[in-house]
């Protein structure tokens, strides 16, 4: 795949770069806001973005905007940030932005959210075969979820929702991305809808450490599930 990084302090750049061509990635760096934008009106082509948020002469916040406002929302987009407050992580999230990571860049992490991100472009199959996330079998043709070969008894827009999370592990859902793509229009924030249907997948899927996966929840942020390993869980949070 073809991503644009924007970073402008050398050594972070290089380190971006290799790990996304150890990935399988190419990788084009631009050091100022002002440069990747002339790209992009160019018509330069990218799978993905990447943003550091501080860089020189136009942010990283502000090239997210632009890119919303004139290339649409169907291209991803993350922030790489050495910010922390929730309310500075909100701002980038409502300006558009797919996902965030909190700096210093981890190898791992960076490329799980990369592939993540990537996989949302990619058209869903017409006959989608059967897949394990966690200890969880998802068969999409039979519309089923299977906790150690037992199938869970799900409403039906309460698999849809599982079914989005299972198919992007790692991935940060805001509350309107949720809304619209399972109920396909915005839930107001005084609604108890989606929580409750959260809620109830987290309960009958039991989604815990124990089975392999986490659901962390924000309220500001969104919701994502997130693989973990069983083994090394300590028993305070299974």
């Amino acid at each position: 795949m073809n991503i644009a990084s924007l970073e402008d302090e050398s050594v972070q750049a290089r380190l971006i770069q290799q790990i996304l061509s150890e990935a399988g990635h190419q990788c084009t760096i631009y050091s100022a806001g002002r440069e990747m934008l002339a790209a992009l009106s160019r018509g330069n082509d990218y799978d993905l973005l990447l943003l550091d948020w501080e860089v020189p002469d136009l942010s990283g916040l502000d090239v997210l905007r632009w890119v919303r406002a004139n290339l649409g929302h169907a291209l991803p987009v993350m922030m790489l940030t050495s910010r922390t407050l929730e309310e500075e992580l909100v701002t980038g999230l409502q300006a558009g932005a797919d996902d965030y990571m909190i700096k210093p860049i981890r190898k791992g992490e960076l490329v799980a959210r990369v592939h993540a991100l990537l996989r949302r472009n990619k058209p869903v199959p017409a006959v989608e075969a059967p897949f394990a996330c966690g200890a969880y079998e998802i068969d999409p043709a039979a519309e089923a979820i299977r906790l150690g070969g037992h199938k869970v008894e799900l409403a039906p827009k309460e698999y849809e929702l599982a079914l989005l999370l299972f198919r992007n592990p790692g991935r940060l859902f805001s509350r309107d991305v949720l809304s619209n793509s399972v109920w396909n229009r915005e839930i107001p924030a005084t609604s108890r809808t989606l929580d409750t249907h959260l809620s109830n997948i987290r309960r009958k899927l039991q989604l815990r450490p124990e089975h392999g996966v986490r659901l962390n929840s924000s309220y500001a942020l969104g919701y994502r599930l997130e693989l973990v390993d069983a083994d090394s869980t300590p028993a305070s949070e299974q």
